[in-house]
């Protein structure tokens, strides 16, 4: 018999509680009941009622946030207790909850594309899924340099300050610190949201 899943939405916004509850929730949903997909809306105020909270807009930003962090829960064997903590409960506005997550722990970079297995691959900004089985299946064959990770989908605008190829990194204006990478990626960022226009769009459970 076909089983389909369960899922479930959970409003964001609506209520004080943090990013850190919120995703700690979704790991619990995904772990005991083994939930099938937890979705996220922001939550919209309808009326002007006085008992219901009153937010200036949606919190579009946070909501996709979320989003990212649960695919990070689901496919990339992140945990709750990694991606936030007790000292910082919300995700960072400014960047996206992996790369966030990469520069407090630049102990574990960078990572070399032809000898880290496949689950420390996941960890690094700018490898998915598809493009880490890639890598583990290419490199078989002949070591990897960059040209070969561009073809096999690796984003290297931000993966570029995490990893190296054969203990080369992209290029030689690339520092391994905190500061030089972080303001990388921030305005790699900024870049990106202004090409999109800066909107992000409420996603449908449907």
């Amino acid at each position: 018999m076909l089983q389909v899943g369960q899922s479930t939405q959970l409003i964001i916004g609506a209520t004080p509680d943090t990013d850190l509850k919120i995703i700690k929730l979704s790991e619990s949903l995904y772990q005991k009941i083994k939930l099938k997909r937890v979705y996220y809306s922001a939550y919209v105020s309808i009326n002007n009622d006085k008992n219901l909270p009153a937010l200036k807009a949606p919190p579009l930003l946070r909501e996709n946030r979320l989003y990212q962090a649960d695919w990070l829960l689901r496919f990339y064997g992140f945990s709750a207790g990694e991606l936030l903590s007790e000292t910082s409960q919300n995700f960072n506005p400014l960047l996206d909850p992996k790369c966030d997550w990469a520069l407090r722990n630049l102990d574990k970079f960078p990572v070399d594309v032809n000898k880290a297995d496949y689950f420390t691959l996941l960890r690094v900004p700018g490898i998915g899924v598809i493009s880490a089985k890639r890598i583990i299946m290419a490199r078989r064959s002949f070591n990897l340099n960059f040209e070969n990770l561009k073809k096999l989908g690796v984003v290297l605008k931000r993966a570029q300050y995490f990893i190296t190829c054969s203990g080369k990194y992209f290029d030689k204006t690339i520092f391994f610190s905190d500061g030089f990478i972080t303001t990388n990626l921030l305005f790699q960022e900024r870049i990106e949201n202004r090409l999109l226009g800066n909107e992000f769009k409420q996603l449908s459970i449907f």
